[in-house]
C-alpha cells in the first residue's frame, strides 16, 4: 500500500483503494491459514478420502455402486495421462494428475451444489476452495514443481540446456514461459470459478425461482471442463519436461 501512496503523489489520476472480500484468519503456531479456505479444502479431502475408502472397503470382481464410479475415474485418469505423458512415461505420474483432476472437481462441484453461504463464520463466507486465488496458484505451483522434477530426474543438468535452444538469445523467455505457465493455470481456474459463482448469485437476486437453474447447471458443466483442462495441461507441462524442446512425440 505504501507503494501506491508514493504513486498518488507524482499523478494527477487518483487512484482508487482496493479490498477483496473479507477474510478469517488463524493464527496457528506463528502460521496464518486462511479459514475459509482452510475448512472448505478439508471438507473437500474428507468427502474423497471417504469415497475412496468405501470403493476399496470391500472389493468385488464385478464392480458396482461406489466402487464402479472410482474404477471408472481411475480409467479416465489413467486415460488422460497416457495420452497426454506417453505410453511409457505415464505411470507414475497418474497419481498427482488424478489427485489434481479429483480435487479441482469436488471442490468446483462444492462450489455449485453446496450452499456455503448459509454457514455464517466471524467474518468473510465460505465458498468453493478453488474460489480463492491462494488455492489456484498453490495447485499451479505443485503443477510446475512436478513439471522442473519431471525434467530433472530425467535428464539431469541437461535437462537446463532446453533454455537455450534454439538460441542463447532467447534464454530469457524460455525463463519467462515457464514462470508464466502456473500463472495461466491459476489465473484462467480462479477466473472461471469466480465468474460462474458471480453470475449465479446475481441472477437469484434478480430472479430468484427458475431462470437461475439452467445457468446453474451450466456452472456445473463448466466445473467439471475446468478441472479436465487443468489436469490436462499439467500432464502435458510434464511430457514436455520429459521430452524436451523438439523431442519425440509420444505414442
Amino acid at each position: 500500500m505504501e507503494f501506491f501512496a508514493g504513486l498518488k503523489a507524482y499523478t494527477f489520476v487518483p487512484l482508487a483503494s482496493l479490498e477483496v472480500g473479507e477474510h478469517f484468519y488463524w493464527n496457528i503456531g506463528g502460521l496464518t491459514v486462511h479459514g475459509q479456505v482452510f475448512m472448505t479444502s478439508w471438507f473437500v479431502i474428507a468427502l474423497l478420502v471417504i469415497a475412496s475408502l468405501a470403493a476399496t472397503r470391500n472389493i468385488q470382481r464385478v464392480p458396482s455402486g461406489i466402487q464402479n464410479f472410482m474404477e471408472f475415474a481411475l480409467e479416465f485418469v489413467r486415460d488422460l495421462a497416457k495420452n497426454q505423458i506417453g505410453e511409457k512415461e505415464y505411470r507414475p505420474w497418474v497419481p498427482f494428475i488424478g489427485t489434481l483432476f479429483l480435487f479441482i472437481f469436488v471442490s468446483n462441484w462444492s462450489g455449485a451444489l453446496l450452499p456455503w453461504k448459509l454457514i455464517h463464520i466471524p467474518s468473510g463466507e465460505l465458498a468453493a476452495p478453488t474460489n480463492d486465488i491462494n488455492t489456484t496458484v498453490a495447485l499451479a505451483l505443485l503443477t510446475s514443481l512436478a513439471y522442473f522434477f519431471a525434467g530433472f530426474r530425467k535428464r539431469g543438468l541437461k535437462y537446463f540446456a532446453k533454455y537455450l535452444e534454439p538460441t542463447p538469445i532467447l534464454l530469457p523467455i524460455n525463463i519467462l514461459e515457464d514462470f508464466t505457465k502456473p500463472l495461466s493455470l491459476s489465473f484462467r481456474l480462479f477466473g472461471n470459478i469466480v465468474a460462474d459463482e458471480l453470475v449465479v448469485a446475481v441472477l437469484v437476486l434478480l430472479v430468484p425461482l427458475f431462470i437461475p437453474l439452467p445457468v446453474m447447471a451450466l456452472g456445473l458443466f463448466t466445473s467439471a471442463i475446468q478441472a479436465l483442462v487443468f489436469a490436462t495441461l499439467a500432464a502435458a507441462y510434464i511430457h514436455e519436461a520429459l521430452e524436451g524442446h523438439g523431442g519425440e512425440e509420444h505414442e
